[in-house]
């Protein structure tokens, strides 16, 4: 069975109650090929996805945008994987290179955080990339294993993750991996897992890409082989969202 493809849209630290209910509405209304073709899943911040999950089309799921490490307990502002599972949330964003970068996350942090997030039940938006430095420097390939072995280490079971590539220099820079570029990362990731994990996984594991995707260049990104689909920033929030999901068909 091929992969199938996956459009997740990170909301970040963005909206208030009527802008989130304007974008769920879009979604709602919007005419999108089923889940059988494409699997889609929105992550508002912690204090919109009740509100959102209550909103949104059954055949859309939500993520949230972080958990912590362990269970829960005196870790002030934390939001456990427990809590997520109890609110009937089933996906989380792990890694993304805002919280690498802002708040330190070590690659063996996020490796913990996302083996402790699948014991729990939740299913895993699990991000790499490398920065413009370490592309500079022709380091991207060996960055980026890097931050999947920590993960490797610590998990068995890769059926309920999704690994997403994300390029920090095209994050929200309007700069984008050319599809060449994005396939050879994904392609290059692909072979890590056949070669450190298993051949099995290599094959199923869906890598999505992440990184100043829009409705203009999502179809030939979405071409590529190995680009299983994407993780949308900043144009998830609005209707071109739509068009992303949309891009979908072109692996059918």
């Amino acid at each position: 069975m091929g992969r199938k493809f996956f459009v997740g849209g990170n909301w970040k630290c963005n909206g208030t109650n009527e802008e989130v209910k304007k974008i769920v509405t879009t979604l709602n209304e919007a005419q999108v090929p089923g889940e059988h073709i494409v699997e889609v899943v929105v992550s508002p911040p912690f204090v919109f996805l009740p509100l959102v999950k209550s909103l949104l089309r059954p055949d859309f799921h939500v993520a949230a945008q972080n958990c912590w490490v362990r269970k829960g307990g005196a870790f002030t502002g934390e939001v456990s994987a427990e809590m997520l599972v109890n609110l009937g949330v089933p996906w989380v964003i792990l890694g993304h290179s805002e919280r690498r970068q802002l708040l330190n996350e070590s690659n063996e942090f996020v490796g913990d955080k996302v083996a402790y997030a699948l014991s729990q039940g939740l299913k895993v938006i699990a991000c790499v990339g490398e920065t413009l430095e370490q592309r500079e420097a022709g380091s991207t390939v060996a960055v980026v294993a890097e931050q999947t072995k920590a993960i490797a280490a610590k998990v068995s079971n890769w059926d309920n993750i999704v690994l997403a590539y994300e390029p920090v220099w095209a994050i929200g820079t309007g700069k984008v991996a050319t599809p060449a570029q994005a396939q050879e990362v994904h392609a290059e990731l692909r072979k890590w897992i056949h070669s450190n994990v298993s051949a099995e996984v290599a094959s199923s594991v869906r890598i999505i890409y992440g990184g100043s995707v829009n409705g203009a260049n999502c179809k030939e990104l979405a071409g590529q082989p190995d680009v299983d689909g994407f993780l949308v920033g900043g144009a998830s929030l609005k209707p071109e969202f739509v068009d992303i999901i949309k891009s979908a068909t072109v692996k059918n």
